[in-house]
């Protein structure tokens, strides 16, 4: 048996150490875990998060450069992820990259309601500048955090019998929804100063004006000026709820871990560690919250992976 442990943690070792993480730009979570995956599973997740990510930037870049989105431009913005998610389900009228999506989707019993939800969240910020109260960030979060969390979690969970693959015997979107919304909350902490110097801003907007903040004094922070006890206490708000969140998660992993294969169990692992050490980088009280401050380093991100494969028991 501990012959045997020892052979899995070096095959897991191994493919950490065959990752370029330098060549990692924007630390993709989820793609990092699924690299444990057999190989079509890790595709599939490559390949519906690229889907994903297109989307999200043809908004996001927008704005980044033009700040807003102008009046006659939404309904074109709203067309595309529209006629792009309904091609997807219809599987009509698509190209060689969108057939690679429809296909894995079909092959891994993927079901379509994240890719709805996730249309539905990029409507929201084609029409929307931010969030009027944490409830509708956290409506919004369904879409933009849960929905791609509940594909990662789905493939986690698919079995192969006979030489097809079978979807996952547990609720996917209750299992996803803690971890989502954690790691979203981390998210957007650790990306304070990237978002507002691009024109973006994902603090809801009832947490902001009760910590008498409002968008400019953030972007001033944001650009450098000292961060005031209102952007503290809305730091600190946000940190209990992800909090909240962690520890849902713990219980959550626990709970479906006896329907993984040890490769899932070790992904799921993954992707809450690599969060996990941007949250114990928050610090409230003296921290600057800059990118470079947040954001772990390359090699700080590989050894996080390490020290979680060298830790990690299978549940079964």
């Amino acid at each position: 048996m501990v012959t045997k442990i020892s052979s899995q943690t070096d095959y897991y070792l191994n493919i950490i150490h065959s990752i370029d993480f330098e060549k990692i730009v924007a630390h993709p979570n989820i793609l990092i875990a699924a690299n444990f995956w057999d190989q079509e599973r890790f595709s599939a997740a490559k390949t519906c998060y690229k889907f994903m990510r297109s989307i999200d930037d043809l908004i996001d870049d927008h704005k980044t450069i033009h700040q807003t989105i102008s009046p006659d431009q939404k309904g074109d913005f709203e067309n595309s992820v529209n006629k792009w998610i309904a091609d997807i389900i219809s599987d009509s009228h698509i190209n060689p990259s969108q057939r690679d999506l429809v296909d894995k989707i079909k092959k891994f019993h993927i079901p379509y309601w994240p890719l709805e939800a996730f249309a539905k969240s990029m409507n929201y910020d084609i029409y929307h500048d931010g969030f009027p109260t944490l409830e509708s960030f956290l409506d919004y979060a369904a879409g933009a955090s849960i929905a791609p969390a509940s594909i990662f979690v789905h493939l986690c969970g698919i079995t192969k019998e006979n030489g097809h693959y079978l979807p996952p015997v547990f609720d996917v979107k209750k299992a996803a929804t803690p971890c989502a919304i954690f790691s979203y909350l981390v998210h957007i902490i650790r990306d304070f100063q990237k978002d507002h110097l691009n024109n973006l801003n994902y603090f809801p907007d009832d947490i902001i004006e009760n910590n008498r903040l409002d968008r400019q004094k953030l972007l001033r922070m944001a650009k450098g000026e000292p961060l005031n006890l209102g952007f503290r206490n809305l730091i600190n708000e946000l940190y209990k709820l992800a909090d909240e969140y962690r520890l849902k998660t713990i219980e959550m992993k626990q709970e479906i871990k006896p329907f993984l294969d040890h490769q899932s169990q070790l992904s799921l692992e993954v992707v809450y560690e690599l969060y996990l050490m941007v949250f114990e980088r928050i610090d409230i009280e003296n921290g600057e919250f800059t990118t470079s401050e947040l954001n772990p380093t390359p090699m700080e991100i590989k050894n996080r992976v390490i020290n979680t494969i060298t830790g990690f028991t299978p549940l079964n």
